[in-house]
This record gives C-alpha cells, sequence and structure tokens, in this order.
C-alpha cells in the first residue's frame, strides 16, 4: 500500500512538472515573444508644432517662440555629478533655480526610465546660442529644440484668443497629443480649436540594443503640424477699441451681419503670457479678485439685465399675438398701478399717447407694461428665447452661458412659487429675473437688421477650408411684415430729436439702435466686503446700453456696446459707439455707403 502511494506521489509531481513546462515553452511563447519585441523596440513620438492664430489680415495673435529645452541622463540620483551638471546649467543661466531644476529631475528619474530628463522646458534661442556647443559637449546633457507659446498682443482681445498652459492629469487622459507636449487650449480659441491647433503625434519605432543603442529606423510617421488659424477680427479695430476702453469695464463687439465679429472685447483684459508657464500665486490672486472682473469673460459669460434694449423683441411678442399692432396707442401718465404698487416710466411726467415707433424711440415704459399684461409673460418668453436669449449662440468660444427669460413655469421649477402680474411688467421692460449676455444682444440686433439670425464666429478660414456662415429663420410672417416698425423706432433712436441717444451719436453713417439703463440689483457680499467706502456709489450705478446696425437702409455692420456701471446707455455708450463706426469708416468698411439719409 505505501509503494502505491510513493508511486502515486511521484507520477502527480511529475505531471505537475511536465505541465508547467509546457505552459512555459509553449502556451506562454507569445507573450514572451511580445514582451521581448518591446525590449527590442522603441517607440519615440514626433511632437507636431502647434499652429499660429492670425487676425483677418495676417497679423499674429499667437506664435510660437523658438528656443531649446534642457535634459539631463537618466539615474543620477543622489550622485555628485547630478549636482555638478546642474551647477553648470545655473552658471550659464543664472535666473534658474537649482532647487526647482532638482524636484524635476527626481519626479521623472527611475529604474525604469532610459531617457533623458527635462529639467529646463524653455531657454530662449539668443540666449541659448552662446552656450549651445560647449553644453552638447557634456555626454550627459541633451539640447533639443522647444517651442514656447507667445502672445505678441499682450492683453489686447486676451478673452477671444485665451492662452495654452500645462497639461493637467484630466487633459492628459482625454488628449494623447497633450500628453506628450505638456501644453493644452485653457480658453478663448485656444481651448476651442485645441484639436486643429495641436496637430497629429508623429513617431519612430526604432530597434535598440539592451543599453538603449539606437541599431536601426523599423517604421517612421511624419507629424501633423502648423494648422494656423486665420480669425475674423481686424486687429486695427481691436486695438482702438481696446484704447477706447482704457479705465472702463464693460464689453465692445462688432460683428459682421452675417456672423463674422470684427471686433470683440471684455474690458478690463489681461496678459494671457502670464499662464503659459505658470502664473505666481499673488498675481492670480489680483486677478481674481479685482472688482471690475477681469479674468471674467463678459462676452459669454457676463449676464446682465438686457434692460430697454429687449423691447424690440418684446414688441414683436405684442404684433405676434394679434392683441396688439404697430397703431394701438398706450396713454402714458408716467407709471402704472398695479394693486398697492407703482411702476414707473423712466419720464415721471409721461409720454401722452404712445404707439410702437414712439415707445422705442423715447423708451416708453408704461408702453411695454401695458402691453405685457394684455399678452402675458407666457407669450413674450416664447418670442424672446426664439429670437436667440436663454440660449447659446453657438459662438466659437467655450463655455457660454445661456442666461434667463422667465416665464411661469420657469419660476415654478426654479423657486416653486406662482408668477405675479408686477413680474411681468418687470420682465417687458428686460429687468426683474431676466439676463442675457452681450453675445445675445448683438446676436439678436443682427436679427432685427436682416429678418436672419446669425451664429456669431471668430473663426475665418483654416488650413484647407474657409468658414461657412450660418442663419436660422426665426421670424414669423406677421413680424416680418411689421418689422419696418421695429427699425423705423430704431432708426428715431439715434437720429430723431426726441431719440434716446440722438444726441450723443456723432458719426457720417446713418445707424439704427436701442439704448439700455441696465439697473444693479445687488453686490455679492464677498464683492462688497473688499469695496471702499467711495467705491460703493459707483459699483451700484447702472450699466449702459446700446446697440446698433448700419448702415440703416442696408445694414452690414452690428456695434454692441456695454459700459459696466455707465449710468444712462446714449450717455456712456453712444460716443464709443460714434468712435467706433468712425474708425470703421477710416478703415473703409462704409466705402460706397455715403453720409446719412433720412
Amino acid at each position: 500500500m505505501r509503494s502505491k502511494i510513493v508511486i502515486f506521489i511521484f507520477f502527480a509531481v511529475w505531471i505537475v512538472l511536465l505541465s508547467r513546462i509546457y505552459f512555459l515553452s509553449i502556451k506562454s511563447n507569445s507573450y514572451y515573444e511580445a514582451l521581448a519585441k518591446q525590449n527590442m523596440i522603441k517607440k519615440e513620438w514626433i511632437v507636431p508644432i502647434r499652429g499660429e492664430i492670425f487676425d483677418r489680415n495676417g497679423e499674429p495673435l499667437a506664435v510660437n517662440k523658438i528656443g531649446f529645452k534642457i535634459k539631463i541622463a537618466p539615474h543620477l540620483r543622489g550622485t555628485k555629478k547630478l549636482h555638478r551638471l546642474i551647477q553648470e546649467i545655473i552658471q550659464r543661466f543664472r535666473d534658474l533655480e537649482p532647487q526647482k531644476l532638482l524636484r524635476r529631475y527626481r519626479k521623472k528619474d527611475s529604474a525604469y526610465n532610459h531617457e533623458f530628463i527635462e529639467v529646463v522646458p524653455f531657454i530662449p534661442y539668443h540666449r541659448m546660442l552662446p552656450f549651445f556647443s560647449k553644453l552638447q559637449l557634456n555626454p550627459d546633457i541633451s539640447i533639443e529644440p522647444a517651442f514656447k507659446r507667445y502672445y505678441p498682443q499682450r492683453n489686447i482681445a486676451s478673452h477671444v484668443i485665451g492662452y495654452v498652459s500645462k497639461t493637467g492629469i484630466k487633459d492628459a487622459k482625454r488628449d494623447n497629443v497633450a500628453k506628450i507636449t505638456g501644453i493644452i487650449g485653457k480658453t478663448g480659441i485656444e481651448k476651442y480649436y485645441n484639436d486643429y491647433l495641436e496637430g497629429e503625434l508623429g513617431y519612430k519605432k526604432l530597434k535598440v540594443t539592451a543599453f538603449n543603442e539606437v541599431i536601426d529606423l523599423i517604421e517612421q510617421k511624419p507629424c501633423v503640424q502648423n494648422r494656423h488659424l486665420f480669425l475674423t477680427i481686424d486687429l486695427r479695430l481691436q486695438r482702438f477699441i481696446h484704447n477706447l476702453f482704457k479705465n472702463r469695464a464693460g464689453v465692445a463687439i462688432v460683428m459682421k451681419t452675417n456672423g463674422e465679429i470684427l471686433a470683440a472685447g471684455s474690458f478690463p483684459e489681461y496678459d494671457p503670457n502670464l499662464f503659459v508657464a505658470g502664473i505666481s500665486r499673488k498675481k492670480w490672486q489680483e486677478l481674481i479678485t479685482d472688482l471690475n472682473h477681469p479674468f471674467t469673460n463678459k462676452l459669454i459669460n457676463g449676464l446682465y439685465p438686457p434692460a430697454s434694449t429687449i423691447k424690440m423683441g418684446v414688441a414683436l411678442s405684442f404684433i405676434d399675438s394679434r392683441k396688439i399692432s404697430p397703431y394701438t396707442p398706450f396713454y402714458c401718465n408716467g407709471a402704472i398701478e398695479l394693486g398697492k404698487r407703482k411702476f414707473r416710466c423712466w419720464k415721471s411726467s409721461g409720454h401722452g399717447d404712445v404707439r410702437l415707433i414712439d415707445a422705442i424711440r423715447e423708451s416708453c415704459d408704461v408702453y411695454f407694461y401695458e402691453g405685457s399684461l394684455r399678452v402675458g409673460i407666457d407669450k413674450i418668453a416664447k418670442t424672446l428665447r426664439k429670437l436667440g436669449f436663454a440660449k447659446k449662440t453657438g459662438v466659437d468660444l467655450p463655455n457660454e452661458f445661456i442666461g434667463v427669460i422667465p416665464d411661469k413655469e420657469w419660476k415654478a421649477r426654479k423657486y416653486g412659487m406662482s408668477w405675479y402680474k408686477g413680474e411681468t411688467v418687470v420682465s417687458s421692460i428686460g429687468q426683474g429675473y431676466d439676463l442675457a449676455t452681450p453675445m445675445q444682444v448683438a446676436r439678436y440686433t443682427a436679427l432685427l437688421a436682416t429678418d436672419k439670425l446669425p451664429t456669431p464666429h471668430f473663426a475665418k478660414s483654416f488650413i484647407y477650408e474657409e468658414y461657412k456662415s450660418r442663419f436660422e429663420d426665426v421670424l414669423t410672417p406677421l413680424q416680418k411684415k411689421y418689422m419696418k416698425f421695429i427699425r423705423r423706432g430704431m432708426y428715431e433712436v439715434c437720429n430723431h430729436p426726441k431719440g434716446t441717444a440722438s444726441r450723443h451719436i456723432k458719426t457720417p453713417i446713418t445707424i439704427a439702435g436701442k439704448t439700455g439703463t441696465a439697473q444693479i440689483i445687488g453686490i455679492p457680499q464677498d464683492e462688497k466686503k473688499r469695496m471702499k467706502e467711495e467705491d460703493l456709489a459707483y459699483f451700484t450705478r447702472s450699466h449702459a446700453w446700446l446697440t446698433t446696425y448700419a448702415p440703416y437702409r442696408n445694414p452690414r455692420y452690428v456695434v454692441t456696446v456695454l459700459v459696466e456701471h455707465g449710468g444712462h446707455g446714449g450717455t456712456a455708450a453712444g460716443p464709443i459707439v460714434s468712435a467706433i463706426y468712425n474708425k470703421m469708416i477710416e478703415l473703409g468698411y462704409f466705402k460706397g455707403y455715403g453720409l446719412k439719409r433720412k
């Protein structure tokens, strides 16, 4: 019996051994063969050069500075040689910090890394040139070409162009190019068109020895690079508007009625070069605590009560309801009463009998109060949303805000409360819950000028194709029929003696427009704490709107201006709008259109 047990154990052991031998020699062959190939073949990425950005006339907005990066051989951690190498670099470039170079080296050094380790990401070409040969002679130092993003116009159009910065962990997971290059578009055009601008990685497959020495080139794929982008912006006009807004906060948009944006500024602006290599904590705090919000892209992220600029859209809801025609009069005595509350017109003495054109020209609030009570908030909201409010404009900038056009259902959903007639009255003049971005107001103005709702855009042309403008047809036949009354009212705003902007418009081109005075409802507590007592009066002043189009008879351009805390729309924004149109005349945009005609 014992001998049988011994024989059984003997055969069992041999079966296990033979099974293991079979697995290692036959079954695992493909696995170890692939592993061996990995040890023999190395893949090197060919990094693309990021495409540059230009204005419509070829002026540079975002370019690449040429320079070099410095790398040190691996596996020197904790040695005197590493410190000597870093000292050799520091002696030539004294503004570099040795501890920072050491940290970068230690972060990437490991027993498994056989590649040279980057310790200096960028040294400008002219600074490296005197020391290039000597450093390159050291076998433990590698000097390689490098590129650094640079914004030559500095803070001009910074919110449009945006900036690139270091690739984050989340970015690296979803973007293989950014993972290798180490940079990615963070805001503006740089972010929106990042996939196009960054290009596509190339690679080399190399046969190497166990000591990482290259024996042969097996395969090579070139990278796709230099995908340049031309914008619709005219830098001459953009720079002019930048200077106009010196010491002011606000927004200006100059757009063709087909959606091409010739200039767009969110003021105050900032220098995007601060972010390319990483902004200092002190400078970052200055930006985010500035009460004028220089880091906010007010073009698409600034939410303001649209105020009286919305009155043309409200009037179109009146017309479409068939309850009010352009000839329907309302009597303005300076206010209306609802329950125990008075809702006042801006003109306390009243406007008397008012019809549509008069109401737009003189911005009579009572006309819109009375009309809104007859038509109702739901109809008004439905029309305004069709005209482009409370939705994205589709402009090619990231993270666009939607804004708010309220109705009964919106309030019930958001606050769980009923809608009141007083809220209808306030919404009819663009106050209360109403919020819009300047880009929405500019787009809507183009619709009023041409009957077509364009998609605003900054891209003009890519490598192989031009950007094609897009439009929506959103007006009803009845609205189109009576649009001439809306346009006449806007004409008289800027040209009639009683127009709210006429005294402040001084340009030889005939324009039509609408002023607006957006009341400040409240100031956030954290901002109020940072304000000086003498600044409080300024920050509680109303925002000033003026949105326009020109020429009146043949609309080609829209100019929309918002001056934060500017007070009255005509007074604060009128001179700026006039200056912009005069500059456009100088630049040849109105060639062949002549002077004012009535």
